[in-house]
């Protein structure tokens, strides 16, 4: 089957021939229908968060969707032609510890499966199992629910998403993106208005700010600006350290948490939310074929919401 491989840091990917899959006990193949391009996946092509991934040479790809083509042992509640996600759980996800998406066909452990419903997509279904599901996973770490008063920084793939869902758990939303182009989007998904800058988060009295965007100077931004005994959760990795004010984090006693990806109850209520039609994540598809240059577009920065690479509904 065809695969782009990454061989390393500084490296373009290689498009090869590789082995289809075999599954073993409690694992499926999974045909992949869509496969998203992440930030992450940047990141190791530059060696900067190298330490997620298991080893090299591997296909990346770690939000995979498609059809369930054949079953391992011990496979009881799944069948070939079953539609589902693969909702990585942590670090233990395809294009991660195993070939991932880029390639044709991935090994999905059971645990990991989530059905789509039915009139979802795969482009959105593949979104969904990590932008969506690590989203999800964030607020719940700061524990957004109804009536909350939240900041979401950064309006890419995640932060859409997240503020879309805090949105339908009740919350007011305010966003702090510097991108003026995609406000509008935000404002039709029911957030109550845009910053530029994340310090303007000040003015509206927030008790959580989710930080999708990390680059140093937003989580400086969000201590900062959070009321009194509020809740910074760090999401976004755009940069790999933060000069923060220390001061403040203490004397207004700011509770700062770390959020990596998700839960199998996180995928599967994002699915839920897309199966009623409430959540609707917003991707650009690309082709198979363009999933190097889709990497090069989001290096550069501009890409609206994730990129999808289809390979076929």
């Amino acid at each position: 089957m065809k695969a782009w491989l990454f061989t390393g840091a500084g490296e373009p990917l290689t498009l090869v021939d590789r082995e289809v899959p075999e599954p073993e006990e409690n694992q499926v193949v999974v045909d992949v229908k869509a496969a998203g391009l992440c930030h992450s996946d940047v990141g190791f092509m530059h060696g900067e968060i190298d330490w997620m991934l298991a080893h090299t040479p591997i296909v990346l790809g770690h939000e995979v969707a498609g059809i369930i083509t054949a079953l391992g042992p011990g496979v009881a509640n799944y069948s070939v032609g079953d539609r589902v996600g693969i909702a990585g759980l942590g670090l233990d996800a395809p294009g991660l510890v195993a070939d991932g998406g880029f390639g044709k066909k991935v090994i999905g452990k059971v645990e990991q499966l989530v059905r789509i419903p039915e009139g979802v997509s795969y482009a959105q279904a593949a979104a969904g199992t990590d932008a969506g599901q690590t989203s999800r996973h964030a607020l719940r770490v700061g524990g957004v629910k109804d009536g909350s008063r939240v900041g979401i920084i950064g309006l890419g793939g995640l932060g859409l998403t997240g503020a879309r869902i805090s949105v339908l758990l009740g919350a007011e939303v305010y966003a702090a993106e510097i991108n003026e182009d995609v406000w509008p989007l935000a404002l039709e998904r029911g957030i109550k208005k845009c910053v530029r800058d994340v310090e303007d988060f000040a003015d509206f009295e927030l008790d959580i700010i989710i930080d999708f965007a990390g680059f140093g100077t937003t989580t400086a931004g969000a201590i900062r600006a959070i009321t009194p005994g509020g809740r910074v959760v760090q999401v976004g990795l755009g940069r790999a350290e933060a000069l923060i004010p220390t001061d403040l984090l203490v004397t207004k006693q700011v509770q700062l948490f770390g959020s990596l990806g998700g839960s199998m109850p996180d995928a599967e209520d994002v699915y839920r939310l897309m199966g009623t039609g409430e959540l609707e994540l917003l991707v650009t598809p690309i082709t198979f074929e363009e999933i190097p240059d889709g990497l090069r577009r989001l290096e550069e920065g501009g890409v609206r919401g994730r990129l999808i690479a289809v390979y076929g509904e």
